[in-house]
């Protein structure tokens, strides 16, 4: 074990070399996880054999302990990345703090370390208490100029530094959704153009143009599914992928539970159980049927298109109570349906993430 309190600085050449120390310690509150974190478990993983990366979260703080984890550990699989809840004030010149803090960090390692990675300075004491070697990196973060402060108080501004799986936390999903012939598309299109992001297409009408036996055959339950599971995997996909917090979904899940009702006669139980496991959307838009009806051989047909909106009508009042998801319905011209669905959507991104300060 290398002597109590001694520092050294991570370089490139060393990263690269080889491994120099046995098991390296990682803590933060990784509120949000961020460029300057990955930078810090790099530099551990890169330099020791086995890296432990504790995620120290407050009882005050908006995002849950496990959604941290899952962040590190899904970039840092290497990693042995723990939950280490600490309830404790922050008083880096208080003995007795300090000891109430090294309680439950040693109480989440599993051996020895030799090795403390941080870019602050409480570094130096936690490595003394551990007998370990204080390894800096990055003093001040200024290579890497972010914090989870800066986050936090403008996630959009900061976008630059959050790792795909932050981004697709943050993103805003608004869906836009509705019966045939609605001209969903239509305005799903118009938004993404308008806010320059991206839009989630309809898998289930590519699915409908393949499928076995054309629109005409008998639709099953399991076709329902795979339209669900491919739809939440674009989705989220495109969620991690925008360059910048705000994503158009042109249908999802939920209306995939609504088919399913429609063309086999019954509930999934499988596709409503994917569906509230999914992410709460920001805001549901559905358009309205008084345009004329286009079948283009793809449609059921205008006789089922009111009974069908009113159904999503009663599962978007359903959502709005239990799960407090807003939902506007859009109507007129394509342009008048645009200046509602604009307006709206500026409240959701004007309303921000309001998450909680630290515990100081």
């Amino acid at each position: 074990m290398s002597d109590p309190g001694t520092t050294a600085s991570v370089k490139t050449a060393d990263t690269q070399s080889g491994r120099r120390f046995g098991h390296g310690l990682v803590i933060g509150k990784f509120y949000p996880f961020h460029a300057g974190h990955q930078a810090l478990v790099r530099a551990a993983t890169s330099s020791c054999d086995r890296v432990t990366v504790e995620v120290m979260a407050h009882a005050v703080e908006s995002i849950d302990v496990d959604t941290r984890v899952a962040w590190v550990a899904g970039e840092h699989p290497d990693a042995r990345v723990v939950a280490a809840p600490d309830e404790h004030e922050v008083d880096f010149d208080s003995p007795e703090v300090w000891d109430l803090h090294m309680e439950v960090i040693e109480s989440h390692l599993d051996g020895p370390v030799d090795a403390v990675f941080t870019s602050d300075e409480y570094g130096r004491e936690m490595a003394r208490r551990l007998g370990a070697t204080w390894v800096q990196v990055d003093p001040g973060r200024a290579s890497t100029p972010i914090s989870g402060t800066a986050v936090r108080a403008d996630p959009a501004a900061n976008w630059w530094a959050l790792p795909t799986p932050v981004r697709r936390w943050f993103t805003r999903r608004v869906v836009v959704l509705g019966a045939e012939s609605t001209g969903s598309t239509t305005l799903a299109t118009a938004l993404g153009e308008h806010y320059n992001t991206a839009v989630v297409p309809e898998y289930g009408r590519e699915w409908t143009a393949e499928r076995p036996g054309g629109f005409e055959a008998p639709w099953q339950s399991a076709e329902f599914d795979l339209v669900a599971r491919v739809q939440a995997e674009l989705e989220d996909g495109a969620a991690g992928r925008v360059a910048r917090p705000l994503l158009i979904c042109d249908t999802d899940v939920l209306a995939t539970t609504l088919w399913h009702e429609r063309y086999v006669g019954r509930a999934s139980e499988t596709v409503v159980a994917l569906a509230h496991r999914r992410p709460v959307p920001s805001l549901y838009l559905l358009t309205g049927e008084e345009i004329p009806f286009v079948q283009d051989g793809m449609r059921d047909g205008e006789h089922v298109r009111e009974s069908m909106q009113q159904r999503f009508r009663e599962v978007l009042r359903q959502v709005e109570a239990n799960r407090g998801v807003p939902w506007v319905e859009v109507h007129g011209t394509p342009e008048q349906r645009l200046e509602v669905a604009v307006a709206a959507v500026d409240e959701v991104v004007a309303a921000g993430w309001d998450l909680a300060a630290p515990l100081g």
